[in-house]
């Protein structure tokens, strides 16, 4: 008798083993996937429970609940992959309402014939991510298309967390006179992807600044600083996130060009690209919309966190029956900083 007939499987080949239709059959191919390459490494109690879905406990507060799909192209990039990035973006859209992120869940589009190492290293990086966070990715699934009909991998990924009760961070609350808050060097992400996708060699690398934001978050609320609004200016960048606030709240918005934090690298990319770093999108940077009595406070409790080093307060909230948001450039002069039109930068995250 063979040693399949036998029951026995053998393991998954990391090394030069694929991805196949059997992969999203239901059956025993797709049984091993799951146990040897996703629960073997994003393994927990919550996930080990093995049912359709994930039973929780709940703790006290409101639910705060986002979702996001992730479609980067290339996969792997300088600072990070989409494994990462799925675990980031989704706890960064929970966090930045408010709520302490609780946990997670993952959707998986797998292309035939994609790398099972490739696979593996991504499944890797969530894992790495989410136990870096805190976060643990509670349930799953997993979905194969035939070759061709895929780009490699899609991932969606859920995010769920708690907020307390009298907490709002909501984009309707900037008020005429509140301070503009960047966490740091815009640009990142969006640059570091197009030099990997477009083989663009810079003399400084630019590294995506992907990371969760969470505990800088705690830091800044901690602070006791009155935060009437946050976002993560993710696709769009800055202008497209400063636009949907102004609009939520019916202000205008000032910036100072000469405030606004720019890595030299990105600054050079960009205009060799022809791009608005004010457009290209960010991963792990945070934008904050404070009283200006605490502008100053918040700031420094920003600075002092890892991921607020470089914060910088780049502009101000004003009146404005336009709701636009305009800037005050390095030669005295302004401009609009308009609602970005088209997609300069497609699949950057």
């Amino acid at each position: 008798m063979s040693a399949q007939r036998k029951g026995y499987v053998r393991p998954l080949d990391l090394r030069h083993g694929r991805v196949d239709m059997t992969h999203g059959s239901g059956g025993r191919a797709m049984a091993q996937l799951i146990d040897e390459l996703f629960a073997s490494r994003l393994g927990n109690n919550y996930l080990g429970q093995g049912n359709d879905a994930a039973v929780l406990p709940m703790p006290p507060g409101r639910l705060v609940m986002s979702t996001d799909a992730h479609v980067v192209s290339p996969l792997f990039f300088p600072g990070g992959d989409i494994g990462c990035l799925s675990v980031h973006g989704t706890i960064n859209d929970v966090a930045v309402m408010g709520a302490t992120p609780l946990y997670l869940a993952a959707g998986f589009i797998l292309e035939e014939g994609f790398p099972l190492g490739d696979l593996a290293r991504l499944v890797d990086s969530m894992a790495h991510a989410a136990s870096a966070a805190e976060v643990p990715l509670v349930t799953g699934d997993t979905k194969v298309v035939q070759q061709g009909k895929g780009d490699g991998v899609y991932i969606t990924t859920t995010g769920v967390g708690v907020v307390a009760e009298g907490a709002d961070w909501s984009g309707n609350r900037a008020r005429p006179g509140d301070r503009i808050i960047v966490s740091g060097g815009i640009g990142e992400h969006g640059m570091a992807i197009m030099a990997q996708r477009e083989s663009i060699g810079f003399a400084a690398n630019i590294v995506s600044d992907s990371a969760a934001l969470h505990r800088l978050i705690a830091a800044m609320r901690a602070s006791g600083a009155e935060i009437h609004a946050l976002r993560d200016p993710t696709r769009g960048g800055v202008a497209t996130t400063l636009n949907e606030i102004a609009r939520q709240s019916g202000v205008g918005m000032m910036l100072q060009e000469s405030a606004l934090p720019i890595q030299p690298a990105v600054a050079a990319a960009c205009e060799f690209l022809g791009l608005d770093p004010l457009y290209v999108a960010n991963e792990g940077k945070l934008l904050a919309i404070v009283a200006p009595a605490d502008a100053e406070r918040l700031l420094v409790a920003m600075r002092a966190h890892p991921l607020g080093r470089h914060a910088a307060i780049v502009g101000s909230v004003h009146e404005d029956a336009r709701h636009f948001v305009q800037m005050t450039t390095t030669l005295g002069g302004r401009r609009i900083v308009d609602w970005l039109t088209g997609d300069q930068l497609p699949r950057i995250c």
